[in-house]
């Protein structure tokens, strides 16, 4: 039987045909010379790994698809047709899960409990009849857009933000902007439902959902990065420059991409949070956009909504938790926080379908 192997040159040069764009499109999209461009789809040239996630993502080609193609013809261009290649790629894989293990990020045994614990429930809930579901989740929604507004100074209460939301009220003696909150925050949870790619996070989809949360609030900046630099901020650390963001960026989607697979989901939501905060990279809207991305990859891998509460307590442990990580680099009890965040919604989405 032949087995027909689509190469790298092969997937880039269809993808961006199926697409309609030129070369020149695509060289200046990405910033890429177009005559690097061209040697790409012959094969003359391989792209770097950087290139690799920008092609990924303007080509909308699933970057592991594309990133397997990459690495394997490495392998091929590095040993060829030589005799003991098979036996060397086998020690080769032995090696690489070796080194994976031991590389995994040292947590503590108080961290690990709890991601255990979480992962337990998230077996009961997985277990859970979705007929019973349906109605339990649309209301998690519902209070997700409530608690993530209540943290940013939206006054509206719940019952008000339930009633903006499925019914189109008006509520007396509340902000144009306060309506909006509610109304865009879950569009954009709906967005985020409707992503084909599971595991995809990209520029584009992080500037789509925070265009969404701005919509009619802040049309000028919406589904932008911030062109000023931040003044009179408390904070302890430095953020981005506004020159710098675009490339900050780039490099946090790519360590996204190399740790997806190694990170457990409620720490890779975490870690995400933690490096889009540092970054800030919006002039408005960064707390509930960058919560949403958190969000995005926890649903992606299987879990549920982690929803902080906007209540003052909460709000203090989370800043000051955030706070400690973006300055110390100390990031254990941020992470602490939203495992403990993440268990406490599980149990509430169990105990609301089971009652």
């Amino acid at each position: 039987m032949t087995t027909f192997i689509i190469k790298m040159k092969n997937l880039l040069k269809i993808a961006r045909e199926q697409r309609g764009i030129k070369t020149r499109e695509l060289a200046q999209l990405a910033s890429i010379d177009q005559a690097l461009i061209s040697k790409f789809e012959s094969g003359a040239r391989k792209p770097t790994k950087e290139q690799i996630l920008k092609l990924s993502t303007l080509l909308e080609i699933n970057y592991d698809t594309l990133m397997v193609a990459w690495l394997k013809e490495k392998i091929l261009y590095e040993i060829g047709d030589e005799p003991l290649a098979l036996k060397a790629i086998k020690e080769a894989e032995d090696e690489i899960k070796y080194l994976r293990n031991a590389s995994t990020t040292t947590i503590s045994r108080a961290l690990q409990q709890l991601l255990n614990e979480i992962d337990i429930l998230k077996q009961k809930r997985d277990n859970l009849l979705p007929s019973d579901v349906a109605m339990v989740r649309k209301a998690i929604e519902i209070n997700y857009t409530f608690e993530s507004n209540r943290l940013d100074g939206n006054t509206l209460t719940q019952s008000e933000t339930e009633m903006v939301i499925t019914k189109g009220m008006t509520i007396s003696g509340k902000s144009m902007r306060e309506h909006l909150e509610a109304i865009n925050h879950q569009e954009a949870i709906a967005h985020l439902k409707n992503l084909e790619d599971k595991t995809s996070l990209n520029e584009k989809e992080v500037l789509t959902i925070h265009n969404l949360i701005l919509r009619g609030i802040n049309p000028s900046v919406a589904g932008s990065y911030r062109k000023e630099i931040l003044v009179n901020e408390a904070n302890s650390y430095s953020t981005s420059a506004p020159q710098e963001i675009a490339k900050d960026m780039e490099e946090c989607l790519i360590w996204y991409e190399m740790n997806k697979s190694k990170l457990h989901p409620v720490l890779l939501a975490a870690k995400i949070h933690e490096r889009l905060s540092h970054i800030h990279p919006f002039a408005d809207g960064n707390g509930k956009t960058i919560r949403l991305i958190m969000n995005s990859i926890l649903v992606q891998h299987g879990y549920t909504i982690a929803t902080i509460k906007g209540d003052d307590a909460t709000k203090a442990n989370y800043y000051k938790a955030i706070e400690k990580a973006l300055a110390t680099k100390d990031d254990e009890d941020f992470q602490l926080f939203i495992a403990e965040v993440e268990k406490n919604s599980l149990e509430h989405y169990i105990a609301n379908v089971t009652k």
